[in-house]
Parts: C-alpha cells; sequence; structure tokens
C-alpha cells in the first residue's frame, strides 16, 4: 500500500514538472523575432527649411538620445524646393516648411499624413551686415541708397525668407528700385554665406540664422505689420513607411524641452 502510494506520488510529480516545462518553453523563432522587433532601427528622413539646420541636429540629437533605435536623415534646402521633391516622390517622412504656402500647396494635392499637421514654430525677418562692414547702414531703406552696391534675398519664389523679404521691401516701395543691386540666393543660407564673405553688402535673413554666425551682425529687424506671419508648419507625409515613429518626432518638436532648445537657436513658440 504504501509502494503504491509512493508511485502515485512520483507519478504526479513527474507529469507536473513536465507541464511546467513544456508551458514555459519557448521556440527559437518565437526568441528570434521578438529580439528583431526590439533591435531592428527604424529610419526617418526629415526634410526641412534650410534656417532649420543648426536647431533641427540639437534637437534630433536629444530625441536620438532617448529612441537610439531611431536614425534620422535630414534633408535641408529651401522649402519650394522640398515641396517639389516631395511631389515628385521623393522618400521622405516628416516634412517642416519656413511657410505656409509650400505647406498648404502639398496638403491640396493631398500628400500630407492627415491629422498629422501643426504649426511648429515662428521666426523673425532681419536685415545684416558683415561684422566688419563699415557702411552707414541703419535700416531696411538705405538699401536703395548708393552706398550699397550689392544686396542678396533668397529667390522669392521657392526660399520663404525671400518671399517675406520682398513683402518688407515691397511695403518700403522700394522692391522694384533695388532690383538691379539683388543677388537673388537659392536659400536662406546662401545669403548668410554672401554676407559673411563680404560677397554682398547686405542681406535678409531670419533671425535665427543670424544668431548662429559669429561673422555678420543684425541692423534692423522688419515691423511684423510689413510681411505676413512667419509660421513653420510640420505633417507627416502620407507615403510614409514609417508612420507611427514618424507621429512620434513630431510630437517630440512639439514638446515642451524641445521647444526650450528651439528658443536657444532663436525660434519663437508658436
Amino acid at each position: 500500500m504504501n509502494r503504491r502510494r509512493v508511485l502515485s506520488l512520483l507519478t504526479c510529480f513527474i507529469l507536473t514538472f513536465l507541464i511546467a516545462v513544456g508551458c514555459n518553453q519557448i521556440s527559437p523563432d518565437a526568441i528570434s523575432e521578438t529580439s528583431n522587433a526590439q533591435l531592428e532601427p527604424s529610419e526617418l528622413t526629415v526634410s526641412a527649411a534650410a534656417s532649420m539646420q543648426d536647431a533641427m541636429k540639437a534637437v534630433g540629437e536629444m530625441y536620438q538620445q532617448e529612441h537610439p533605435n531611431t536614425i534620422i536623415n535630414y534633408n535641408f534646402g529651401s522649402s519650394g524646393s522640398l515641396q517639389q521633391q516631395i511631389e515628385q516622390g521623393a522618400p521622405v517622412d516628416v516634412f517642416i516648411s519656413a511657410a505656409e504656402k509650400q505647406m498648404n500647396a502639398l496638403e491640396a494635392k493631398g500628400l500630407l499624413l492627415e491629422g498629422t499637421r501643426q504649426n511648429l514654430l515662428k521666426n523673425e525677418v532681419v536685415l545684416i551686415v558683415a561684422l566688419n562692414n563699415s557702411l552707414d547702414i541703419t535700416d531696411f531703406q538705405d538699401l536703395s541708397s548708393s552706398k550699397v552696391e550689392r544686396f542678396s534675398l533668397g529667390e522669392p519664389e521657392s526660399v520663404p525668407a525671400g518671399q517675406y523679404g520682398k513683402e518688407v521691401l515691397t511695403s518700403l516701395n522700394i522692391y522694384d528700385e533695388i532690383q538691379s543691386k539683388t543677388v537673388f540666393a537659392k536659400d536662406v543660407r546662401q545669403v548668410l554665406s554672401y554676407v559673411e564673405t563680404g560677397n554682398v553688402d547686405a542681406g535678409i535673413v531670419y533671425g535665427t540664422d543670424a544668431k548662429v554666425s559669429d561673422k555678420v551682425k543684425v541692423i534692423a529687424t522688419a515691423s511684423a505689420d510689413t510681411h505676413k506671419p512667419i509660421i513653420y508648419p510640420v505633417a507627416v507625409i502620407k507615403n510614409t513607411q514609417n508612420t507611427e515613429a514618424a507621429k512620434e518626432f513630431v510630437a517630440f518638436l512639439l514638446s515642451e524641452k524641445a521647444q526650450a532648445k528651439f528658443e536657444e537657436y532663436g525660434f519663437k513658440r508658436n
């Protein structure tokens, strides 16, 4: 009787052990799939206005510290050029324009992921000269004087800073007058470069561009009533292959910590 009881208890123990092992066993394939899901990085292509170059890289570094598995590739240029690239099918996940015009055009063509467009930042239009410039220039109106021989502005049709600059000069009734001395640039950073190197006497850029250069100085800031509001909209592109990662990145750009970093580079909160 005792022997039978011992055998019965031993059998129960063995069955219980086998069931426990079976329930906890994970197949090698399942482990591999879980590991790959956790380790495989997501990759985002962010097309952003040239004026955001320094600030975006700084904010991007903050994001990647929190999301080490996300690789961010930047494409900086004039908002108009970036708009055309997206329209032609360039693989872009997130677009940040320096004006609403380019974003409006993409939205009208159904190229933005619905519900993701947000107003991100604001900026200012300023007139700059080289730090060692000795010309007696104090405001935008002086651009029409003989003291200024060459002046640079972004191409108004494709460069938002150029568009805003044209509006400022038109409000002062000098845009047509200074056409002959105007050197049009492909983007706002080229204007900055022209002024830094002395290729032109003055240029119109954003306040943020002037802030990142130690070779120029701001001599005038355009009044807000001389141009349209300078708004930087952001949106996820409809054809993105990384919808969730792109949405997460946009949400981070709008976060308190990211906005504070943008302010360090001269941008203003929307």
